[in-house]
């Protein structure tokens, strides 16, 4: 795939991905700061995860955007999967321990009107700016690109997880739908880590861009 790629296209898409990484980081940086906030002000396993999660997406974005920053980003490629793996693992570990921490002393979140907007803001943003980052990295043929773009499809999943936990807890009074959310996203989190360290990173829109070459 790429070596059908010209050198004017490859350099087309390697700004696109500085673009990419670059709005991520601003973007996450940000969600990190009104997330934790929020989730701090509440006693949100799952918000305050969530914040991390955006840190831990800028790690991730700052480790590809390092990547084509350098003259041949191809040599890098692996190092940089590698550290998107361990940013996976760090975010479920937080997470995890977190909510199972609230579970055993029965801590559930208050009310966040912050948090469902913060939240339901990335549920609309997040999935295009992964489907974009996904798009560039096949035609690059860059692993490490689909890699990052799995981390933004994580925080989509992250963010309806715990948009759903506040809900629920906000009309049920269910104080435990936080963590057993975070706890979901844990497990998720695990799965892409484990993938993008053995190199088996496949993008997570395959069935819509099967769709779309039919």
């Amino acid at each position: 795939m790429s070596a059908a790629l010209t050198a004017e296209r490859r350099t087309t898409l390697h700004r696109r991905v500085r673009l990419i990484v670059g709005f991520t980081i601003t973007y996450n940086v940000l969600e990190a700061i009104v997330a934790m906030s929020a989730g701090i002000l509440a006693s949100s396993a799952a918000l305050i995860g969530f914040g991390l999660d955006s840190v831990i997406e800028v790690l991730s974005a700052a480790a590809v955007a390092w990547q084509f920053t350098r003259k041949d980003p191809e040599r890098w490629e692996r190092i940089t999967v590698r550290l998107i793996a361990l940013a996976f693992f760090a975010l479920a570990a937080y997470v995890s321990i977190d909510a199972v921490m609230a579970l055993v002393g029965h801590e559930g979140p208050d009310r966040s009107p912050l948090g469902l907007g913060i939240t339901a803001l990335s549920l609309i943003i997040m999935p295009l700016l992964a489907f974009i980052e996904v798009r560039t990295g096949r035609e690059l043929d860059s692993q490490s690109v689909i890699a990052d773009s799995k981390q933004l499809i994580l925080c989509v999943y992250l963010s309806g997880a715990v948009f759903v936990g506040l809900v629920l807890h906000s009309l049920f009074g269910w104080w435990w739908a936080d963590s057993v959310a975070a706890l979901v996203v844990a497990v998720l989190a695990v799965r892409e880590g484990l993938e993008a360290w053995g190199g088996e990173v496949e993008s997570p829109f395959e069935v819509l861009e099967d769709f779309d070459r039919d």
